[in-house]
């Protein structure tokens, strides 16, 4: 028996724009074979288990030739694996996936072609270029500009080419572009016809440059634009003024960092990304599920027996609901207690097991919580409060002096993650870098070990934004400068007030 391999289109740039069927296979493989155009974050859905490989292809620069990528896919299709190829845009539109499926028929492993969202028609769209238009545009050709190299011959019927076909998207072709714009010009394409360049199409660092087949090549050289890029050439490319809508984000072409845990971030990243932003991943810290002792397991099997539990934090919230599962039970083993939780974020987080927050304090802080507490409990109650194992002392310290009890379970510890350390400096130094931001002090203080010795002189040209100030005065007392500190102690309020220092506008 042998597996399958499917040749999957993975767009053109933007994780978002792979389609349903695409991303399902991803999610099934248990190998994913991958290019130098596929999005890496498409490989946060795969199987923990999956196996990936890289097969990434640049000019001049190949990770593996095309008939190793061949024999890889027949090799493991063989072992009955199932097999997703991700390759940029679609597979069969200069993706050498028709190659692909000839090697696996070849050697009797079956095959699927997934269809992508391909660059030729989507970096234009993101310019704000469409390739047909009514009246202006009623054909477009999409072309190579880089052909097979061993062929005498060109296989591009330039003569025709040139005057019959209203828009024409050349992939792969910045190198060729002298060559593709005399051509054109050659064969009766007037050298005033606009002509646009989409470098990183689809992608917060997408760069677009406009000209005339006349000097484009001049232009091209003077912008220092490099591969990879569409080039658009025909009349539509004047519609970018009117159309031009990506690259109006309040954001794009800031480059923000996020520092928070790899799996607090995703939302965070998400919104940024949302509003324009380039975004590096560079975690300063992790959490850890601590050893539950004797003590800490009697707390989770009387949790019933609690009045109120206050939840500080979305991680807090997993571990626990996850140790509770783990034992067999699930939120119904709250009982009646009341349940408080630190700002919106942890409430959501609550939602996803089932449970809606009975009190969320005005201001997403400890000093709030003991404030919103202070009018419900009464002497005697008992609070279950929930946190990690380094956290101030604030809410337990103030119920106490109420006479409440207070019982606390830590039950997950931050620690330093330093798998991003490399990329994080490389970035600053070369001043890549217009934000970076922190979301709790531990992330203020492992980011700036991170960077040791040099780390204000790293981050001087770069603006600090805090989420709050408790966030904030850690930083401060760190000596950093703070450029913008979020009024709504949330990542989305974080994002609005990094907007709101971008454009000037007061929040």
């Amino acid at each position: 028996m042998t597996g399958k391999v499917y040749l999957i289109g993975a767009g053109p740039g933007d994780a978002k724009l792979i389609t349903v069927k695409g991303r399902e296979c991803i999610e099934n493989a248990d190998v994913i074979v991958y290019d130098y155009l596929a999005d890496v974050h498409l490989l946060e859905w795969a199987r923990p288990d999956a196996e990936l490989i890289y097969a990434g292809k640049q000019c001049r620069d190949h990770t593996m030739h095309q008939w190793e990528i061949n024999e890889l896919l027949v090799a493991k299709g063989k072992e009955g694996k199932t097999v997703a190829r991700l390759k940029g845009g679609d597979p069969l539109v200069f993706g050498r996936g028709g190659e692909e499926a000839m090697a696996l028929r070849e050697a009797k492993v079956l095959f699927e072609f997934v269809p992508g969202v391909t660059s030729p028609i989507a970096a234009p769209a993101y310019a704000g270029i469409p390739v047909t238009q009514r009246a202006m545009a009623t054909s477009f050709a999409v072309v190579t500009g880089h052909e097979d190299p061993t062929k005498s011959v060109s296989g591009i019927h330039w003569e025709g080419l040139a005057t019959s076909v209203d828009t024409l998207c050349f992939v792969m072709g910045v190198t060729n572009l002298k060559m593709i714009a005399d051509n054109l010009m050659k064969y009766g394409r007037s050298a005033s016809t606009p002509v646009a360049l989409v470098r990183w199409g689809t992608k917060p660092i997408q760069e677009v440059l406009v000209s005339t087949l006349e000097h484009v090549v001049e232009d091209v050289e003077k912008a220092q634009l490099k591969a990879p890029a569409i080039i658009v050439v025909g009349d539509v490319v004047n519609l970018r003024h009117q159309l031009q809508w990506f690259d109006n984000k309040p954001l794009f072409g800031k480059t923000i960092v996020v520092t928070r845990a790899r799996s607090q971030a995703s939302r965070f990243r998400e919104a940024l990304v949302n509003e324009g932003a380039n975004v590096i991943e560079a975690a300063a810290i992790k959490t850890l599920a601590l050893e539950l002792f004797d003590e800490d397991k009697r707390i989770m099997e009387q949790v019933d027996t609690y009045k109120y539990v206050v939840f500080t934090s979305g991680e807090g919230v997993r571990y626990f609901f996850n140790t509770l599962s783990a034992m067999g039970k699930d939120a119904r083993a709250l009982g009646y207690a009341k349940v408080c939780a630190i700002g919106s974020a942890t409430g959501r987080e609550l939602s996803n097991f089932g449970i809606i927050p009975d009190i969320i304090p005005v201001d997403y802080k400890a000093e709030s919580v003991v404030d919103a507490l202070e009018h419900q409990v009464s002497s005697g109650d008992s609070v279950l409060l929930i946190q990690p194992k380094k956290a101030r002392d604030v809410i337990p310290r103030a119920l106490r002096h109420m006479d409440v009890q207070v019982d606390i379970l830590r039950m997950y510890e931050t620690q330093q993650d330093t798998t991003q350390q490399e990329a994080l400096v490389n970035a600053l130094i070369n001043g890549d870098v217009d934000y970076i931001t922190f979301t709790s002090s531990s992330t203020v203080t492992n980011t700036l070990q991170l960077l040791g010795d040099n780390a204000l002189e790293l981050l001087k040209h770069t603006k600090i934004a805090c989420i709050g100030p408790i966030t904030a005065a850690t930083a401060m007392s760190e000596g950093l400068e703070i450029d913008v500190i979020s009024p709504i102690y949330t990542t989305e309020g974080l994002v609005d007030a990094i907007i709101a220092d971008v454009t000037g506008e007061s929040q």
